[in-house]
């Protein structure tokens, strides 16, 4: 078990161990909600403390700019991508945020002003199914078993409402709220952040019909809204990895051979289909709970759509 750390006054040699070695021990890193963020940030200050070659507490209030820069570039060298790098920057900029708040270190964050790598590219790296491959995962489920009923309604729910593996597997039966008259999944988000979206007509059916057959949720409307087949009786839901594993073995059996789909490949087809649709990029944001609206362009590929292009706005 990892030792407690007391919140922050001045770091000891001891914690700045703690800080090197397993960032997870330490208030800030603890404050970190998602548990893939965590990894990486705890993977960013290791390299960072690794580069600098720190041994004493003290020394990060020693650390300036020139540090940083140096960081920056060694990470270039070392052929990184941009965002990866850009992550890096942010991890150790959130990190000494803290540490001036706290009175830990004194003057300023040595990281702003860095400049960071600009992403070549708004398309990004997440593939995005077309609309006949959307088609064909929602429909390659079997209907006639409760498995099938529960995993399509479940690919229904990624599908028309752009939700991360995380945010569907907390799904309960009492997400399902009405708001004016309207059904809507109630979705915790990151950082404990709630958002309402509208239930889709055909996720809403695919739901029901799950659920009248599963009748899981009928002592219980605080029960997970999809369980696993097996052990239902313990009360746990599905887990995150569990629904990434589900989405490969429909994909596969659907014969949709996209390199690196996973559920957030869901969630950008999501997205894309809904702002190829003309819905605002503003509204898009808010649906999928991103905190910058730099992240929701990534999935906007209007501009790369062929038929749009000028070449066929030619006549002679």
């Amino acid at each position: 078990m990892l030792p407690a750390v007391r919140s922050w006054s001045r770091l000891t040699a001891a914690e700045f161990q703690i800080l090197a070695e397993v960032p997870a021990a330490v208030e800030w890193f603890a404050n970190i909600d998602n548990p893939r963020t965590r990894r990486a940030y705890q993977g960013d200050l290791e390299d960072f403390c690794s580069f600098v070659g720190m041994s004493a507490a003290e020394e990060f209030r020693a650390v300036t700019r020139a540090h940083v820069l140096a960081w920056r570039t060694q990470l270039e060298g070392r052929g990184l991508a941009g965002a990866t790098i850009r992550r890096k920057l942010a991890a150790l900029a959130s990190l000494f945020d803290h540490l001036l708040e706290s009175n830990a270190v004194a003057g300023g964050n040595p990281v702003h002003g860095v400049k960071r790598p600009r992403i070549e590219t708004n398309e990004g790296k997440t593939p995005a199914l077309g609309d006949h491959q959307a088609k064909a995962l929602l429909d390659s489920p079997d209907v006639t078993t409760l498995k099938g009923l529960r995993d399509r309604a479940l690919l229904a729910v990624l599908l028309y409402h752009g939700l991360r593996r995380e945010e569907a597997a907390q799904l309960r039966v009492s997400d399902i709220q009405e708001r004016r008259g309207i059904k809507h999944l109630q979705i915790h988000g990151k950082g404990g952040k709630l958002r309402y979206l509208p239930l889709h007509p055909t996720a809403a059916d695919r739901i029901y019909a799950y659920l009248e057959r599963s009748g899981h949720h009928q002592d219980d409307t605080q029960a997970p809204l999809f369980v696993p087949l097996r052990g239902r009786s313990t009360g746990t839901g599905i887990t995150a990895n569990g629904i990434y594993a589900m989405v490969g073995s429909y994909a596969k059996a659907a014969g949709i051979n996209v390199a690196g789909l996973g559920v957030h490949g869901l969630r950008a087809t999501a997205a894309t289909n809904a702002l190829e649709h003309e819905a605002d990029i503003a509204k898009v944001q808010a649906w999928l709970g991103h905190a910058n609206i730099s992240t929701t362009r990534i999935y906007d590929r209007r501009q790369l759509r062929p038929e749009d292009s000028p070449t066929f706005k030619i006549r002679y």
